[in-house]
């Protein structure tokens, strides 16, 4: 009675979102096709900043143009985030960040990776997948922590009882929450995002989800500007000196 009890909720606890194409490693599985699609959208990226950089002249003109802007919109990003003391050496950080959410986000609006065939499960931008985005949440929190201790040393912990001692919970989970949010609001996004498209194609294949794939290039940029933008706000939070 207990065994059939039990094997409903054992299936519930195995649901996840879509199949998935594993490799095995060693004695781990990986997410084959979260791997496939980063190193494409890794691979664009390299492309467009070699295509931009690998003739730089004084006047910029295309390419260069397009890679100096994006360059100075990042410059500009942390050093509203991070003040103009710090920021400089964040920039990489921050670009990497935003560079691979944005390409990411955009793949998955722009490109139909579900037409690919897979042996099992099916391809999908790499922030469409939960391991993706908690891992960039991860590097997010690992780089505010070094942030902050680098500048302050193990006072940087004092944070944790100001204004007063008996916040100290409160403010502990204030930094259990940031990844959290940041990796469960990106996924969440993204994944809403190409389901819809998913069903009104299958729906109404021709007009109807232009609108929506349309939106959803812009929601994209959006998620990949809120994610960088609070990387750097806790970068600077950590680097802000507390009197």
């Amino acid at each position: 009675m207990n065994e059939l009890f039990l094997n409903p909720l054992l299936e519930l606890s195995e649901v996840s979102v879509g199949q998935h194409y594993y490799w095995q490693i060693g004695d781990f599985e990986v997410h084959g096709q979260v791997l496939i699609t980063s190193w494409i959208v890794l691979g664009i990226i390299v492309l467009l900043s070699f295509l931009g950089n690998s003739n730089l002249k004084s006047t910029p003109d295309g390419m260069q143009n397009f890679t100096e802007l994006v360059t100075e919109f990042i410059r500009d990003l942390a050093k509203t985030q991070i003040g103009e003391q710090e920021y400089l050496k964040w920039v990489p950080f921050l670009g990497t960040i935003f560079l691979f959410i944005f390409v990411s986000n955009w793949s998955g609006a722009l490109f139909p990776w579900r037409l690919i065939e897979l042996p099992n499960g099916e391809l999908a931008a790499p922030t469409n997948d939960i391991n993706t985005t908690v891992a960039l949440a991860l590097l997010t929190s690992i780089s505010y922590f070094y942030a902050g201790i680098r500048k302050k040393g193990l006072g940087y912990f004092k944070r944790y009882v100001e204004p007063a001692i008996f916040l100290l919970p409160i403010n502990i989970l204030e930094d259990i929450s940031k990844p959290l949010s940041l990796s469960f609001r990106l996924f969440g996004n993204i994944l809403a995002d190409e389901l819809v498209v998913g069903v009104l194609v299958g729906l109404v294949p021709l007009v109807i989800p232009i609108p929506v794939m349309l939106l959803g290039v812009f929601t994209s940029a959006i998620q990949a500007l809120v994610f960088a933008t609070l990387a750097g706000a806790y970068i600077g939070e950590a680097l802000e000196d507390h009197h």
